[in-house]
């Protein structure tokens, strides 16, 4: 367990530099060097800073932990604290441009405070209200105490696991708060500039306390997309952590093991034994007030899971079959649970998965499982994945991949007469299967973590911009770079006059891009297209032709675009 609580503390100080934690940065900057009342020349300029993160640290740990469960008991919305948060921010922003209001603020908690004000209680109350709205960009660690806390299952060890990554994530902070105290001690020696700054920093908590509840960082959070992930992935990625976080949260490391066996060639039904439950899940999309289902509550209906995640091409060929039949047999019986779990890092964001899913049309409900806490509970291996139970909670097909849409439908429709004998079911749906066929491309990444294709293979830097060279020459399946690119462990991001070049094989070229700017295609030497990048990181159609289709893709990348992942179609 020391092992544990040390990589948390150490987990939380990487969180605590992540892109998810941007728009806190201000807000701490500002905090650390005001008061609410007339200017004191003190010597301990560290004394709010400290107190600022104090209160997030607490409020942080506390929120995570039974927040979730205590907005249950009293029936009130799971986005209040949030709210609240942002309104006590604002409030305290006034106090800063009116120091009266600020000083009766702080009399609520006069008792815990010196006779005479000095800020550090307002400090306080103001790291309560930013640890509401701290929400770092979530690792195994952080998403664990978020299952513990959704599943009533806070013991000593997970409050200590909490306490230590929000004192570790809560370390950068500070260093940003005492800056900004250093910062404005100097320049108060010209006392007359005082009260000048300390009005500007009431404006500035009310701005960004704002723009935080209209999320305007939303953008720039994806633009920087897990710079932190790599970090995050090889510290709290171990084996022995991810046992004792399995331990923790009471995750399992394997799938029953009847499951596991599945045929997952079965024509036919099979048995394969009771559904493994829903774990480690965070959020759930169109659900009732976004509460969560369970296998057992579904019990005496048939229920189809899809696992997918929204940039896959894969998934997305798929989700207009598992949408119909959501839509043409959930009267009859049928419940779908699309299991959104990620591969990449802006994957994780539950705002981008919610907007995308809508885009694609998906109405059904979608449990976020950024942890793998039930793609591993179901032995999972493939986007997308298809496990079919029956109205007693069994399983009774599994299918990995695209294709073979009639046949699972036709045991859907089976398992719908068994369960409700009589029922005259609709006619089977018309969605035309696109799952292509032939030899294809194979998936190429172009991070580093994944990176297999790119010519010449050796001498590649990581992290760093760097000056490519095309190959003299490139073969079908080849990868090559030319101008300057930063070659990171999901994606590669262009730099001046950066390029491309592809040899492919296939009817249609589809690649995950992020950032913003342009990417003009050509094929075989004639422009076909100009992608437009811009948004959240999705996956855009450079290439559609009809036909399979080989030669080269060239594609001209502008500054700042993001290319993580080629499939094709």
């Amino acid at each position: 367990m020391f092992e544990l609580i040390v990589i948390g503390f150490v987990a939380g100080i990487v969180a605590g530099i992540s892109p998810c934690i941007l728009p806190v940065l201000p807000v701490v900057l500002v905090a650390g060097a005001t008061t609410p009342g007339p200017t004191r020349r003190t010597r301990r300029t560290w004394g709010r800073p400290v107190t600022v993160v104090a209160g997030l640290v607490v409020s942080f740990s506390v929120l995570i932990l039974v927040g979730s469960e205590v907005l249950s008991l009293l029936h009130l919305p799971q986005d209040l604290l949030r709210d609240a948060g942002i309104a006590l921010l604002v409030l305290l922003g006034a106090g800063l441009l009116v120091p009266p209001l600020g000083l009766l603020l702080e009399r609520p908690f006069a008792a815990f405070a010196p006779r005479h004000p000095s800020g550090k209680t307002g400090g306080f109350v103001l790291g309560l209200g930013l640890g509401a709205l701290f929400v770092p960009c979530a690792g195994p660690i952080l998403a664990a105490i978020t299952v513990v806390g959704a599943l009533h299952r806070v013991g000593w060890a997970a409050v200590l696991l909490t306490c230590a990554f929000a004192v570790g994530a809560a370390v950068p902070l500070l260093i940003v708060g005492l800056a900004g105290s250093q910062l404005v001690r100097r320049v108060r020696s010209l006392r007359e500039e005082a009260p000048l700054i300390r009005q500007l920093s009431g404006v500035v908590l009310i701005v960004m306390a704002l723009t935080i509840g209209f999320n305007v960082f939303s953008g720039l959070q994806r633009d920087v997309p897990g710079y932190t992930s790599a970090l995050q992935s090889h510290l709290e990625g171990s084996t022995t952590i991810r046992k004792q976080l399995n331990s923790l949260t009471g995750a399992v490391d394997s799938a029953n093991a009847t499951l596991a066996d599945c045929d997952t060639e079965a024509t036919a039904l099979v048995e394969c034994g009771a559904a493994p439950l829903f774990k480690g899940i965070t959020a759930w999309l169109n659900t009732p007030g976004g509460g969560p289902l369970t296998l057992a509550g579904l019990r005496g209906k048939v229920v189809l899971i899809d696992f997918w995640t929204y940039s896959c091409i894969n998934c997305q060929r798929a989700l207009p079959h598992v949408e119909a039949w959501y839509q043409k047999y959930r009267k009859d019986g049928l419940q779908v649970v699309g299991v959104h779990t990620p591969e990449f890092s802006f994957e994780h964001v539950v705002a981008n998965v919610t907007a995308e899913a809508v885009q694609l049309g998906v109405r059904y409900p979608v449990a976020i499982d950024n942890a793998y806490a039930t793609w591993n509970n179901y032995d999972n291996e493939s986007w997308p994945a298809e496990y079919l139970i029956d109205a007693k909670g069994v399983v009774r097909h599994v299918h990995f991949g695209e294709g073979d849409y009639s046949q699972t439908e036709s045991l859907i429709r089976q398992l719908l007469v068994a369960a409700h004998p009589g029922i005259a079911l609709p006619s089977p749906s018309e969605v035309v299967d696109e799952t292509p066929s032939g030899e294809l491309s194979p998936e190429t990444y172009l991070g580093y973590q994944r990176l297999e294709y790119l010519l010449p293979t050796t001498g590649i830097p990581r992290e760093v911009p760097s000056v490519f060279h095309f190959p003299s020459s490139l073969p079908l399946g080849g990868l090559g770079l030319e101008g300057t690119w930063t070659d990171n462990a999901q994606e590669a991001t262009a730099g001046a006059d950066a390029k491309l070049e592809l040899g492919f094989v296939a009817h249609d070229v589809y690649l995950v891009l992020g950032g913003s700017g342009t990417v003009q295609v050509s094929v075989n030497g004639t422009p076909v297209d100009t992608a437009h990048v811009a948004g959240i990181p999705k996956l855009y159609t450079l290439f559609r032709s009809g036909v399979l289709s080989s030669g080269t893709l060239m594609l001209q990348v502008s500054p700042g675009v993001q290319a993580y992942d080629f499939t094709f179609g």
